[in-house]
């Protein structure tokens, strides 16, 4: 029931907030086709607005143009979209969408999980000389924000070293096949974009860690494991780690939004044909229909996202159950 709640609530602010703005987008196409040169007589003007307002279902009142939006988001029908007019704004979601879910879910599941193994050990041996250089190389990239650090490693290996690609998600000319020249291409495109994130995803997810796990090793049932004899690997990955991962997948969830919008940043600098890119011209050209259709896809994707955390979650903790 939430999950359908937060959609509904996530959908209804996509609806106001566009309309709050002070720009008008069927007047700004229309002076943009007037400022091409191109003549247009009153009646013709009228005849494109009234058009206009269809397409972007602003006619009528407030509450007719929201019940015309939840109309179309039924029948999955965003409108054209302005910028690459009269391609369906579905179509160009649909394009992009699987980069950046390719992008995200890679980097996502192995920051979390390299994140969350350095952080145990760094936690259970964190007298050990490694253990403090690894925090203290976290402490220094955590603070830097995505686009800085994807801008740095865009420079150092993509401009001065050139060993990776600065831009795009293939070669210009390539055909998508699944031969083993195609994928290596894939490969070194996507390299930059995901070390961007996975470093700091990995950074954060250390930090996080090594302070749970430290946490743990004060709790009673280590310390009498330890006055047992138990052996530090059982210690370390049997009770410190497994009873240290169910704040971590929490954590997970909460972060998920955040971690979205990270992978849309690093996407337009590294001009990543995913969402981010897909959105960042949306913006610079005021195409009204593909900003909705791109918020709304990214609030069910990360609600989604959350809700099947939700439900694997009894998997992880046994104490919690649904009846």
């Amino acid at each position: 029931m939430s999950y359908f709640l937060v959609i509904f609530v996530g959908l209804t602010i996509v609806f106001i907030v566009p309309r709050l703005s002070p720009i008008d987008p069927v007047q700004q196409m229309i002076n943009t086709i007037t400022m091409m040169g191109t003549y247009m007589d009153p009646e013709a003007i009228e005849k494109l607005t009234e058009t206009l307002k269809d397409l972007y279902g602003l006619r009528g009142s407030l509450w007719q143009q929201y019940l015309t939006f939840w109309g179309r988001f039924l029948r999955g029908d965003f409108g054209p979209s302005f910028f690459r007019f009269p391609v369906p704004v579905i179509k160009l979601i649909g394009d992009s969408l699987p980069w950046t879910i390719g992008l995200l879910s890679i980097s996502t599941f192995l920051s979390w999980l390299i994140g969350n193994i350095l952080g145990g050990l760094c936690g259970f041996f964190y007298q050990k000389r490694w253990a403090r250089a690894l925090e203290n190389i976290a402490m220094v990239i955590r603070p830097i924000p995505y686009y800085i650090f994807a801008f740095i490693l865009l420079l150092v290996f993509g401009y001065f070293l050139k060993l990776f690609p600065i831009a795009g998600g293939f070669g210009i000319g390539s055909t998508p096949s699944f031969s083993l020249r195609f994928i290596t291409e894939l490969i070194r495109h996507a390299f930059l974009p995901l070390l961007s994130m996975m470093t700091l995803g990995i950074a954060v997810t250390l930090q996080s860690m090594r302070l749970i796990v430290q946490n743990v090793l004060r709790e009673d049932f280590i310390v009498f494991a330890k006055a047992g004899g138990v052996r530090n690997r059982t210690l370390l990955f049997k009770y410190a780690i497994r009873n240290a991962m169910l704040p971590q997948i929490t954590g997970l969830a909460l972060s998920m939004g955040q971690i979205f919008g990270g992978a849309l940043i690093t996407e337009i600098v590294f001009s990543y044909p995913g969402m981010g890119t897909l959105l960042y011209n949306a913006i610079n050209t005021g195409d009204y229909n593909l900003i909705m259709g791109i918020t709304a896809i990214s609030i069910i994707g990360i609600a989604t996202f959350i809700l099947i955390i939700d439900l694997l979650y009894p998997l992880f903790d046994p104490r919690i159950r649904y009846r």
